[in-house]
This record gives C-alpha cells, sequence and structure tokens, in this order.
C-alpha cells in the first residue's frame, strides 16, 4: 500500500504536471484514484489528498465530501446513526477561476505534515474549474470547509504547504490511522 509522503520529500515542493489527455478514461488514472482514496480512508482526520502526496507529480485531488459534511446531533441515549456512505469527489487539472474577496482565519492541518496545526487565512468562497476522470470539464463553487479544501489542495499543486503561511503554529499527537 503507498504511503502518503511527508514534507521535506522534493515531490511536496514542486509545481504538478497536468494530467495528459491520454490518461483520461485509462485504467493507469483509475488506479491512482484508487491508490489515493485507499491512503485517504486510512486517515480518520484526512478530508482530502493531492496526487503529489503520494509522490504522483499530477495535477489532481480527491475529496472525501463525507467527511466535510457537519456532525450529527443525537439525542442522549439515542443510538448513533451509522456513518454517511463514502462520497469522493476528483478534481483533475483544477485551477481557481473565482475567489471572494473576504478571506478568514481558519484552523488547518496536513496528512503530509504530521501532527503540525495552525491558521491560514483562506478566501470564505472558492470556485474551481476541473476535469472529471473521463476528461469532461466542469465548474463547483464552495464556500465554508469546501473552499479551504480546494485552495489547500490547489496549493499542493503548485509546492506549497499549509506552514508555508501558516500562524499560531501548534504541535499535537496524531491521531490513529484506521
Amino acid at each position: 500500500m503507498k504511503e502518503i509522503v511527508q514534507d521535506g520529500a522534493p515531490v511536496l515542493r514542486q509545481t504538478a504536471k497536468p494530467v495528459p489527455k491520454k490518461l483520461f478514461g485509462s485504467r493507469e488514472l483509475a488506479t491512482i484514484i484508487a491508490d489515493m482514496t485507499k491512503a485517504l480512508d486510512r486517515e480518520l482526520e484526512g478530508v482530502a489528498l493531492a496526487a503529489p502526496q503520494m509522490a504522483i507529480p499530477y495535477r489532481l485531488f480527491i475529496v472525501r465530501k463525507d467527511r466535510t459534511l457537519p456532525p450529527v446531533e443525537v439525542p442522549k441515549g439515542a443510538p448513533l446513526p451509522p456513518p454517511p456512505p463514502a462520497e469522493v469527489e476528483v478534481y483533475i487539472n483544477p485551477e481557481i477561476v473565482k475567489t471572494s474577496r473576504r478571506r478568514a482565519l481558519v484552523d488547518e492541518g496536513c496528512l503530509s505534515v504530521r501532527g503540525v496545526y495552525g491558521s491560514t487565512k483562506r478566501h470564505q468562497r472558492v470556485t474551481v474549474r476541473a476535469q472529471t476522470i473521463e476528461g469532461s470539464p466542469f465548474e463547483r463553487g464552495a464556500g465554508g470547509i469546501m473552499a479551504q479544501i480546494f485552495e489547500h489542495e490547489i496549493d499542493h499543486l503548485n509546492g506549497v504547504l499549509f506552514i508555508d503561511n501558516v500562524v499560531n503554529l501548534i504541535q499535537i499527537q496524531h491521531a490513529p490511522t484506521a
């Protein structure tokens, strides 16, 4: 099983290459996405993962959309509901096409910088243009945590780690993997 690379790996500081047209709809691209999904599934705190974090220098990231949902309030004494099913969104050759003027300081961490957390200034709304695994273009706008994810993951594709712009840096013990 492929591991998530950590700060210090050269691939994390390089600008990722666009996914070539010949890979769209291919078994190779499907395998890359499946490997990324398995790696992200093991990370209980993880909501998204960029290809460079798997030592793959392509402009691609995935999001576990089900992990971005607000927690469900359960009445005292009631059984916990089952977790929502895994829902993975794929963004290939993404680019930010629009951002809000308003920015906010948000808490952030990264699977490639284990146990380090801090606050980063991010846009409150972001619109991304990307391609599907088959190569079809799409746009998606989002606010809140999804906007933060878009910026964080596209930073990865540009060789930027959140620690490059963090304030209030703290270190805590990393949660166990699944």
